[in-house]
């Protein structure tokens, strides 16, 4: 290894470690001190929301005619083919949401969405007021009912819960929250009745009739400092789609539907007659016993004067974020309710910034059809793999043998360069340039052909990544059981507690294998690659090349160490594919610099003979010093 592959290794690697000592210097301790802020922040909000509860409608509202110790407390639990659902009659509020078709590893059953539920913050509980107002705690009286389809079968069912109320001004009024779910749909309708008990039309509490919010938290259970997972506040306008990352803050925009996301999982609001609700929405993202809340208030404007009884409807989306399911929603005999261009699809990831869209839906119909095939993702990741490199070795060979000519009319362009390189004006620069494109075409050269190959991969690259980081299919989808059990995050093959310094902040505390098999088949790839066409190099070129063969495998390495397993499989068997390929190119390449070797006109001029490598020309002259 010469002077420049040590000094090109040691330069990565002290650039790493600054990027590491700075992060934990200097960036985690401003994120501290930031999530104290937030803490205080919570806990002021906290406090406002007490006061609140000391203060508002408590008065609104006590029972019209019976008492709340009247009736008992009580849990009802509704299932479904997809869904099973535990309410609780005070406030009529869902306490527990688990999907039984997707599993939660943590803990072996369904996936809870109702997460973090409190004796005064519950799912889909509502509040008289605006987005501050405390939820509804009294005792609802309850009915279930079976919904039969005209043909005679159950094809879901009702829970209501009803309660007469009296305001502090006297007004007396009755609340209807009503629950309907479909056997097999992912969506339920709520409706929201309010309808006045003394002939007196209209609701109004500062401008709002009620809020209405979404689970405190959503599941699987949120780890914040798992950088891969997120909490997202989604809202649509139109296409356009809000995406921010989930803070404490107040939205004023034009919204169709709004909700929480996770990762895989999302929870839609999309009220029938947008008209009667405030553009206004609140983000609360308070922590609650050491675990932080993700949650949505929605805020219905006043009722109007003239109306004496309100009806609101509302289609809740609570389920997986999952093309194929939140589609169904845009066309109305494909789904339960008869929804026409809800388009819950918006919730769906946006690309990266650098990935084709277009790119990605390629990338997941071809692995959905290699599936069908297979039955094992990451054997379909494999596949697909190997069929790219197929598909992209035609280039990679005409870029590898387009370096030949580089290499034969490098001579010529030096003698350019040199003839030029002390004039500054832009009729030599002109010149310059003319006469450099003029040997390309003589030589048959396209500069931008090395490129190409490059490029396209990296594209691909950039979906794969959108692809593996977000794409439903690969949560949970195991490809070797015991060892890469979850292609979607990065397998593990030991862990540790203790946080170490520098290395526990890119680790994450595991000790990963896969990481370590791509460097090795990249920088193996990247010797072989060098063999083949890097040996005419010199000077600053070969340096590059060498920082680029030896450098930079070593920096992605720290890069991708937690990225999602699929991506490093896909990575490594491109890597060991492309190995295979390249011996192929070599030997193209070596039978090309042959033949240009024994033309006459080659012999005729040393100086544009191509030799295989530069130890061959080191090689030769020695044995003439000996002679």
């Amino acid at each position: 290894m010469d002077k420049n592959t040590i000094w090109a290794i040691v330069l990565s690697t002290l650039v790493l470690v600054g990027f590491l000592f700075v992060e934990y210097v200097y960036v985690m301790p401003k994120q501290q001190e930031r999530q104290q802020q937030l803490l205080a922040e919570q806990e002021e909000s906290k406090a406002q929301e007490e006061s609140l509860v000391s203060t508002a409608p408590a008065s609104l509202l006590a029972p019209d005619e019976e008492t709340s110790s009247s009736i008992k407390e009580e849990e009802y639990t509704l299932t479904t083919n997809k869904l099973k659902v535990v309410f609780t009659n005070r406030g009529g509020d869902i306490i527990s949401y688990t999907l039984l078709e997707h599993l939660d590893k943590n803990t072996g059953v369904g996936v809870e969405m109702v997460d973090n539920v409190t004796s005064n913050n519950r799912a889909f509980s509502l509040g008289f007021g605006g987005n501050n107002a405390p939820c509804v705690n009294d005792i609802f009286k309850t009915k279930v009912e079976d919904v039969i389809s005209p043909a005679g079968q159950k094809e879901g069912e009702v829970i209501y819960f009803y309660k007469d109320f009296l305001s502090a001004n006297n007004r007396r009024f009755r609340l209807i929250k009503r629950y309907e779910f479909k056997n097999d749909d992912y969506v339920f309708q709520l409706g929201i009745e309010i309808s006045s008990l003394d002939g007196k039309g209209g609701l109004d509490f500062d401008g709002s009739a009620y809020s209405l919010r979404t689970p405190p938290q959503i599941g699987p259970h949120y780890d914040k400092t798992d950088r891969y997972e997120v909490r997202q506040y989604l809202a649509l306008n139109g296409n356009k789609k809000v995406n921010p990352s989930f803070t404490s803050r107040t939205y004023d925009k034009e919204w169709e539907w709004a909700g929480v996301a996770g990762k895989y999982f999302a929870v839609l609001v999309k009220p029938s007659d947008i008209a009667t609700m405030s553009t206004q929405v609140r983000c609360a993202n308070d922590e609650v016993n050491g675990y932080q809340n993700s949650q949505v208030y929605l805020t219905r404007k006043s009722i109007e004067e003239d109306k004496t009884i309100s009806q609101d409807t509302y289609y809740v989306y609570v389920g997986p974020r999952r093309e194929k399911e939140l589609i169904k929603y845009n066309l109305a005999d494909k789904n339960s309710w008869g929804l026409l261009n809800a388009k819950f699809n918006q919730a769906l990831y946006n690309s990266t910034f650098l990935s084709l869209p277009f790119v990605e839906t390629f990338i997941k119909w071809s692995l959905e059809m290699i599936y069908k095939l297979v039955k094992n993702w990451g054997v379909a990741i494999i596949v697909l793999t190997i069929l790219i490199r197929i598909v992209l070795f035609p280039l990679s060979k005409s870029s590898a043998m387009g370096s030949l000519k580089m290499q034969q009319i490098q001579p010529k362009m030096m003698e350019i360069q040199e003839k030029y390189k002390n004039s500054k004006s832009p009729d030599s620069q002109q010149k310059l340039a003319e006469k450099t494109q003029k040997l390309y075409k003589e030589a048959g050269y396209n500069p931008a052909s090395g490129c190409l190959p490059m490029i396209i991969q990296m594209f691909i690259l950039f979906a794969m990544y959108s692809v593996f980081n977000n794409y439903f299919e690969f949560r949970g989808a195991s490809f070797i059981p015991g060892w890469i059990d979850d292609l979607s995050i990065g397998e593990s093959v030991w862990s540790w507690n203790v946080h170490i310094p520098l290395i526990s902040s890119f680790t994450q505390n595991k000790l990963r294998v896969l990481p370590f098999i791509y460097l090795i088949s990249q920088l193996l790839n990247g010797k072989i690659t060098q063999y083949g066409g890097a040996g005419g190099m010199g000077g600053q070129q070969a340096t590059q090349m060498k920082m680029m063969m030896y450098g930079m495998p070593i920096m992605f390495f720290f890069v991708l160490y937690n990225v999602p397993s699929g991506l490093i499989i896909y990575w490594t068997i491109s890597n060991i594919f492309q190995m295979g390929q390249q011996i192929i190119i070599n030997k193209a390449m070596q039978s090309k610099r042959e033949e240009i070797n024994s033309r006459p006109s080659s012999k005729s001029k040393n100086n544009t003979k191509i030799s295989a490598s530069s130890s061959v020309h080191k090689g030769s002259s020695k044995k003439k010093h000996k002679r």
